[in-house]
């Protein structure tokens, strides 16, 4: 039997005329990993507090077992800005104490890269006063994860760390015996970590088992019971759960609900995206050329991010971009950026850059556009347009497009000077698909977002004909709204991964391994500048060869869900499935086999 650590006994929360929480009772057990998931400003932080006694409640009890040893992250971190990184994680340690500690190591590689800590300037010794947010942040996360604790308390952990970085964490919180209450919006994370979800709406909390899919299954399951939702979010969340039931492998190994009952919601429910349509919609829209990049280099003062690039961007093409902090990736979408608002006469370091004539970019960057603190949400976007043409005859007004993204009538009304920080990167987001682009850039979407919004948005993307380039750190974003995965790996190249976010993790593994070189290594052969181009063309063509059969992968996909009961066109269909299914893995073999000599 599982020892009880925190009792929550009948809670009550009031800010201002507010109810944020109302009478709940929770508790926490040993070994429990609970993910706590809801809008922004629903009380999710609150609670959090709460069961680490940071927050009194106004009514109603909080008990922790005898002894309870545990740790909080907040979104604030209290370190002393005069001391060292060494003082704060490791304390009085000596060199060879902490050095042999197998655990503080595998803090310090997961988070810092190594025990080195390159990142900053004088390593351990560094002083945390003039560090970053993020950089305090990853700080604070170790001196806790360092720590003997019985319960862990996380409040955004994944913020500011890159994609190793939260597979790293992801991987630790597992292996912990710690246990763990834990709010995120990082979908990928709470499948990864969590056992129980903990939903926080309108002042109560609902229990579900199992990690995140396991809670969509189960909360769809339970709004198609209970018949209370509205329309609109029911259709929202059915449209998800046929992602994760279709279309992303593995997203759950514990399917503890019916799953006749899951496959009966989604019966009718189409992909995510009719991907065939949208291209066509978007070579309508945007013609052949969207963007060329010949031999180009970006360089960010004296270090070169990237060399000899020729790539392009194409009609409806959706990319997903990552790779490790400072390889580039920002600095690739401001180059294509500056290129596109100066029709071309601002180029990169070397190469060029071509830009299609009836290109219409929006950048979504990480820095939020400050608008005047008095005007109103709707004016903001009023200012930019009153309707917005979604393609295929589909017609939103701002004051609609405004409710989609969670700005009810009454906030629409709100000064934007009153909006926190994740309503203002909606609305950023909103007044810039009021636009009407036909190419999206997307650095960070994510930032500040809770998990229904991120719904609403891939809901408005995957309608959305155009092409579009997202840098993310959450994996199932980018998974869920992109088609292709390119990586900058910090050697100054770009690379198309076959076989997504899982190959990237894989092929930084081989190069942090490969960073101390042995002794017996063999002379490395050179290769010739027409080697290099010769298999710069092959994986081009590869790559072609890749859409297309993703196209007829499609399209099969359809007539198989349209054809259910023919069993024997759908034996036919399915071994169509598997040819092409062979033919993709020769040539994603292929290709990774010419992207070293591509290089």
């Amino acid at each position: 039997m599982a020892v009880n650590l925190v009792n929550v006994e009948a809670v009550s929360k009031v800010y201002g005329t507010r109810a944020l929480l109302d009478g709940v009772s929770l508790g926490v057990s040993e070994g429990d990993r609970i993910g706590v998931v809801g809008r922004n400003g629903d009380g999710k932080t609150t609670l959090i507090r709460m069961i680490a006694k940071l927050e009194e409640a106004d009514t109603g009890r909080v008990t922790h077992s005898g002894g309870l040893r545990s740790g909080v992250l907040t979104q604030h971190d209290s370190l002393d800005p005069a001391a060292t990184v060494r003082h704060e994680v490791i304390g009085d340690l000596a060199d060879h104490e902490w050095a042999g500690n197998a655990k503080i190591r595998d803090v310090l590689t997961g988070l810092f890269g190594g025990l080195e800590m390159a990142g900053f300037p004088q390593g351990l010794d560094t002083v945390i006063g003039p560090l970053s947010g993020g950089e305090r942040r990853r700080i604070a996360l170790a001196k806790l994860l360092i720590a003997e604790q019985d319960l862990i308390v996380l409040d955004e952990p994944t913020n500011h760390l890159d994609v190793e970085g939260i597979a790293w964490l992801a991987r630790h919180l597992r292996e912990r015996r710690s246990a763990l209450v834990c709010v995120t919006h990082d979908r990928w994370f709470l499948d990864q970590v969590c056992t129980r979800m903990w939903d926080v709406q309108r002042g109560a909390v609902h229990e579900y088992e199992g990690g995140y899919s396991d809670y969509v299954f189960a909360r769809a399951e339970r709004e198609r019971i209970a018949a209370t939702e509205e329309v609109k979010r029911q259709n929202l969340m059915r449209k998800e759960l046929a992602w994760l039931r279709r279309g992303a492998p593995a997203r759950t190994s514990k399917p503890r609900y019916r799953i006749e009952a899951a496959n009966e919601l989604i019966a009718d429910v189409p992909p995510p995206r009719d991907t065939s349509e949208l291209m066509r919609f978007a070579n309508a829209r945007l013609g052949k050329t969207v963007f060329d990049l010949e031999d180009v280099t970006i360089t960010a003062g004296p270090k070169v991010l990237l060399k000899h690039l020729t790539w392009q961007l194409g009609p409806g093409d959706r990319i997903g971009l990552v790779g490790v902090n400072g390889a580039g990736k920002t600095s690739l979408l401001r180059a294509l950026g500056d290129a596109a608002t100066t029709g071309g006469e601002k180029q990169p370091a070397g190469g060029r850059i071509v830009v299609g004539k009836t290109v219409r970019l929006a950048y979504l960057s990480q820095d939020v556009a400050e608008l005047p603190p008095t005007l109103r949400v709707l004016e903001a976007v009023q200012q930019v347009r009153d309707r917005v043409d979604l393609g295929k005859g589909r017609e939103m007004t701002a004051g609609q497009l405004c409710e989609q993204f969670g700005f009810t009538n009454e906030k629409q009304w709100t000064p934007v000077g009153d909006l926190s920080g994740g309503e203002r990167r909606r609305l950023q987001l909103l007044r810039l698909l009021m636009d009407e682009p036909n190419v999206l850039f997307l650095d960070e979407p994510t930032n500040d977002l809770d998990i229904e919004t991120l719904t609403q948005l891939e809901d408005l993307l995957d309608g959305w004909p155009g092409s579009m380039v997202v840098i993310s750190h959450d994996r199932f974003f980018i998974e869920r709204t992109t088609d292709r995965t390119y990586a900058l790996l910090g050697d100054a190249t770009l690379r198309m991964l076959p076989r997504g976010i899982d190959e990237y993790l894989e092929r930084r593994q081989r190069m942090i391994e490969a960073a101390v070189p042995s002794p017996a290594s063999a002379p490395v052969k050179e290769k010739s500048a027409g080697d290099a181009r010769a298999a710069k063309k092959e994986l081009q063509k590869i790559e072609r060869q890749l859409d297309k059969i993703s196209e007829k992968e499609s399209t099969l996909h359809t007539q198989i869900a349209d054809n259910a009961t023919d069993f024997e066109k759908v034996a036919k269909l399915d071994a169509e499935l598997r040819e092409l299914a062979a033919q993709r893995e020769d040539l994603e073999t292929r290709w990774l086999e010419l992207a070293e000599d591509a290089s």
